[in-house]
This record gives structure tokens, C-alpha cells and sequence, in this order.
């Protein structure tokens, strides 16, 4: 909570006079009924009009007061409620770009999108109404109620019965719906990862016409959004009738017995008049206050899911700012375990080996063996439970971030491009790459040959996710967005999938030609993409069971053997010859 009221440190003005305008506002409220009083007995009483129309002027001076007030409040309030909002946003996602992805892991990527716009929103709205309620609604009950007691003591009793009733009501709706408001986050967390989970997975849902039983799912999760917010809303729409009830009860007892002290000389019309105002509005700010109770409620809660995710800790981040290029292995695994957390097992168990500089290092394995796990390791994107991974002969865990991956090209197994032109993203690894470094880099993927067919080239237009381009021509574009600049490592996760053999073998070849002194980390399912590799580690179930050549491998790895005579045919044969 705390992260989230520093950010207000810069509306320190605005907290201040806004309030203070609404109480102004407020003030010249709680007079209105005592002007009102005197124009009843003073004026209307003794049929002086000219008095009247004095006083009636007041009112209206009152009033256009009140309306100045009210808007350099609001004003204010706007100013301080979203410019706070923008800061939130602002300083939330750069704290959710500098978490590790163990701690994105823990939220998930729906929860955190929820929390970056609905809760914001709703925090948003909560600075807003304190501005704006917080001091005057408070603010008419305790004066209103001083009002009414200077005016007549013994019919100030019924308020002090209405008052206490209406607060039970609202206490005990507050307390039904709070939960319930904490609730429904949860269902809109659970409707926000079936909507991503859809809108991703479009071509995959249809291709399993799956449609059906998506849209049951998704409509079970908005059913439970609308039967908590109905459920809420049920509960909420009894107070403003109760208590109205009650408030109307409560005026009918005081022109009842106010009336009869009318009769006894105790009390004037006027003062009757102006008591019933203030009784008025006594319990239309308990209303108010009712509402702005939860209102707060959503707020605190929403900030508490923000307040989450700022507890967080960032990355950890290593202080080594120069790496050396003499180290002999370039890239070292010392009996490396590794655990997602919360997890029951080791995703990695005790894997060793080396890599020098420009070589080419192979990783092959059944689905779910590690192989992405211990990639992940080399740029620090996870660190290791036990053992050191080394890259220049220096602790991943020492080095800076920005240095680290700053040398490495990563290709992730799905591939992803981002809204912009070509080049746009081409320059991704190395921001003031030139034309002829990205047509390099995408002559050594083997995609230039159909972005300079292009009509716009370079400047061609992606589509948000790299809709208009096939899967093979995402994979190329992916591969050589890494390799512009020329980076020390490059890690190619199962990159080359969509890639026929006669393309793989091209790129592979472009790639030792191009690229001789890089080091090439590529994960496949082929072992024909991985037979001309320095070295291949054979993973099965996090363990690293063969590490070796092509042809050591076929001898002596049993898992290694079983894949490559699995794979074997005259057309994978023919493609590599």
C-alpha cells in the first residue's frame, strides 16, 4: 500500500484544497436551511416581501457560491484521481517488466493484465471520491446534526433514533457485500485467462471444433461474474429504500411532534422547516456515505491485488558490467538443478558440460525432458536451484541483466512479433542496426527472399501477432531479429519447426558460414537439424543422459538411437544429402 500512496506525493496540493472546497461547499449548504427559516418567519410571516426577496437572493448568492466551490473541487479531484491513475499504470508495468518470470509465473499473465487496467481503474476512482466525499459527506452529518440540535434539543431525539438505525442497516449490507466485491475479482481473473486463452488459441479451438465447449466455458465464468455481481447488487438495493423509509418515518415524527411544539410556542414554522432540512440531509450523507463505504471497499481491495504485485521483488540483478572473451569454455553448466517453484520435482537434475566460443551445442529430448528449462538458464531468465551456470567464465547470477542478454540472440519456441514494421522489429536486438546489417541477418535466416518481394520491404507492416505472415515466414523473421548485430551466444528454441528440411538445412549452413565466432545453443526435434553440432546433450526427464557428437551418440546413447531410427526415412535422407 505504501508504493501506492508515494505516487501522491506530487498532488499533495490537490489533497489538500480539494477537500477543503467541497467543505466550503458543504458549509454554505448546512446555511441554506437557516436562511430559509428567516424567510418563512421573518418574511413570509409578516408578508414583508421586499425581505424575501433579499433573502431569496442570498440563497441563490449561496447556491452560484456553492456551485464555484464544487467545480474547483471536482476540478481538483479530476486532476488528482487521474493524473495519480496514469502514474499507477505507469509505474506498474515498469515494476511488472522488472520482475523475474519466476514472479509473472506466480500471478499469471491475466491476473496482472486485470490489475494493470481494472484495478487501476477502480483505485483510480477511489482517490476521485475521496476528494470529492470523503470530508463532506462526514462533514453534513456532524454539522447537520449540530444545526438541528440548536435549534431544538428534544426533537433532535428523533434523528438520534433514525440515525442509528439507518447505520445498522448499512453496516450490516456492508458487511454481507465486502466479500462478495473480493470475490468477483477472482471471477473476472478466471473470465480475463479464458478470454486470452481463446482469442490465442483461435485456429487450435476451431481446428478441434471445440467451439462450443469454449463458449459453455466461458459462459459457466461470466455466469459466475454475473450471479456474484446480481447476488451484490440484490443486497446493495435494499439499502437506499430502507432508508428512505426510515428517513421519511423520521420527518413524519418531526412535523408530528414538531407541530405540536408549533402549537405550544416551543418552536416556529420556519425552525420546523429548516429542522426537516437538516434531517434530510443528515441521512441522505449517511446514503452517501453508504455508497462511498463501497466504493472504498473495491478500492482497498483492487489496491491490495496492485499492492501484490509491487511486493514482488524485482530481478535480482548482478553488478558485473564488462565480460571478457578469453575464457576457454564460453559456457559452463556445474552440476545444474532446477525447480520451478512450487513445483514437486526437479525440472533439471544435475547436468554438467561446456561449450566453447563458436561452437554449436545441440539439445534434444521427448516433450517435457527440460530442454527449453535449461536454455532459459543461459540468459538468466531463471536461476538455478543448485550448481552455476557460467558464461565467460562468470556467474550468470553476477552479471548485469542488460549486459548478459545483451549478448545473447534468443528465437523462443513460439514465435512472437510485435506491431510495427520490419525493420521495427529488426532492430529489437540492436536499436541503430543499418538496412544492410538487417538484410545480412535476414539473408543468414533465409527470409530475405520473400520480404525483398515485398512491395514495402522493410517498411512491410506486421499485424498485431504477425497475423499476415505464415508460420515459416514468422520463424525466419524471429530467427533473424536475434541475429542482428551479431551477438557472442545465439539460443534457437525449436525455432526451425515450421521450416522444411531443404530451408533448415540452408539456414544452418548460412549460419557457420556467417556467423563462425557465435555460439549456437539450438534445441530441436530433429536430429538432422543437429548432426553437424560440436556437441548434443540428449535430455530425458531433466537429465542430461547423452552428451556427445552425432555418431557417439547413435553408438551410445539408447534414447539419442531410438530418435534418430524414429526419424529416419528416404525424405529426410534425400533433404540432407
Amino acid at each position: 500500500m505504501k508504493n501506492l500512496l508515494k505516487l501522491l506525493k506530487n498532488y499533495k496540493k490537490e489533497l489538500i484544497f480539494g477537500p477543503f472546497f467541497k467543505l466550503l461547499e458543504a458549509i454554505f449548504e448546512l446555511i441554506v436551511p437557516i436562511v430559509m427559516a428567516k424567510i418563512i418567519d421573518n418574511g413570509i410571516g409578516s408578508r414583508n416581501s421586499s425581505y424575501v426577496i433579499k433573502m431569496s437572493g442570498l440563497i441563490v448568492l449561496l447556491g452560484v457560491c456553492g456551485l464555484c466551490f464544487a467545480l474547483t473541487c471536482q476540478y481538483l479531484a479530476a486532476k488528482c484521481a487521474y493524473g495519480f491513475g496514469t502514474e499507477l499504470r505507469t509505474a506498474l508495468f515498469k515494476h511488472i517488466n522488472s520482475l523475474s518470470c519466476s514472479s509473472i509465473d506466480k500471478i499469471g499473465t491475466s491476473s496482472l493484465v486485470n490489475r494493470l487496467t481494472n484495478d487501476t481503474n477502480t483505485v483510480q476512482n477511489g482517490v476521485n471520491m475521496f476528494i470529492r466525499l470523503a470530508v463532506r459527506a462526514p462533514f453534513l452529518v456532524i454539522g447537520a446534526a449540530v444545526m438541528a440540535v440548536t435549534i431544538d434539543m428534544k426533537l433532535s431525539v428523533i434523528f438520534f433514533i433514525v440515525a442509528p438505525i439507518i447505520s445498522a442497516v448499512i453496516f450490516l449490507i456492508m458487511r454481507k457485500t465486502i466479500p462478495m466485491y473480493k470475490k468477483n475479482k477472482q471471477y473476472l481473473d478466471r473470465a480475463s485467462t479464458l478470454t486470452r486463452e481463446g482469442l490465442e488459441g483461435a485456429r487450435v479451438i476451431r481446428a478441434f471444433s471445440r467451439q462450443q465447449e469454449e463458449i459453455n466455458k466461458f459462459k459457466d465464468a461470466s455466469d459466475d461474474i454475473s450471479s456474484c455481481s446480481i447476488a451484490v447488487g440484490k443486497i446493495s438495493a435494499v439499502l437506499n429504500p430502507v432508508a428512505f423509509m426510515v428517513m421519511n418515518l423520521g420527518i413524519v415524527a418531526v412535523i408530528w411532534f414538531g407541530g405540536k411544539r408549533i402549537d405550544t410556542g416551543g418552536l416556529t414554522q420556519g425552525e420546523l422547516t429548516a429542522f426537516t432540512n437538516y434531517m434530510t440531509q443528515i441521512l441522505l450523507a449517511l446514503v452517501v456515505l453508504a455508497n462511498l463505504i463501497v466504493i472504498f471497499t473495491k478500492a482497498f481491495a483492487s489496491a491490495n491485488r496492485i499492492s501484490e504485485v509491487f511486493a514482488l521483488a524485482p530481478e535480482e540483478r548482478g553488478e558485473i558490467s564488462v565480460l571478457g572473451n578469453s575464457c576457454e569454455n564460453f559456457i559452463e553448466f556445474k552440476n545444474v538443478s532446477f525447480a520451478y517453484e512450487d513445483a514437486g520435482d526437479y525440472s533439471i537434475k544435475n547436468v554438467s558440460f561446456t561449450v566453447k566460443r563458436g561452437e554449436m551445442l545441440g539439445i534434444i529430448g521427448g516433450t517435457g525432458c527440460g530442454k527449453t528449462t535449461l536454455a532459459n538458464l543461459i540468459p538468466c531468465f531463471y536461476r538455478a536451484s543448485e550448481g552455476n551456470v557460467s558464461v565467460s567464465g562468470v556467474d550468470v547470477n553476477n552479471i548485469a541483466p542488460e549486459l548478459l542478454r545483451k549478448r545473447i540472440g534468443t528465437v523462443p519456441q513460439k514465435a512472437v512479433l510485435f506491431t510495427g514494421t520490419i525493420r521495427q522489429n529488426m532492430q529489437w536486438q540492436k536499436a541503430n542496426a543499418t538496412d544492410e546489417e538487417i538484410v545480412s541477418a535476414l539473408k543468414t535466416a533465409q527470409a530475405w527472399e520473400f520480404v525483398s518481394q515485398m512491395p514495402d520491404g522493410l517498411d512491410t507492416i506486421i499485424s498485431q501477432g504477425g497475423k499476415n505472415f505464415s508460420g515459416g515466414q514468422k520463424q525466419r523473421i524471429t530467427i533473424a531479429r536475434a541475429l542482428v548485430g551479431e551477438p557472442d551466444i545465439v539460443i534457437l528454441d525449436d525455432s526451425t519447426s515450421a521450416l522444411d528440411y531443404k530451408t533448415d538445412l540452408a539456414f544452418r549452413q548460412s549460419l557457420r558460414t556467417e556467423l563462425p565466432n557465435t555460439t549456437i545453443i539450438m534445441i530441436s526435434q530433429r536430429t538432422t537439424s543437429l548432426k553437424d553440432a560440436d556437441k548434443i546433450i540428449v535430455m530425458d526427464d531433466g537429465e542430461a543422459v547423452g552428451i556427445g557428437k552425432h555418431e557417439e551418440l547413435i553408438e551410445n546413447c539408447e534414447v539419442y538411437s531410438e530418435i534418430y531410427l524414429s526419424q529416419m526415412n528416404q525424405k529426410e535422407g534425400t533433404a540432407n544429402g
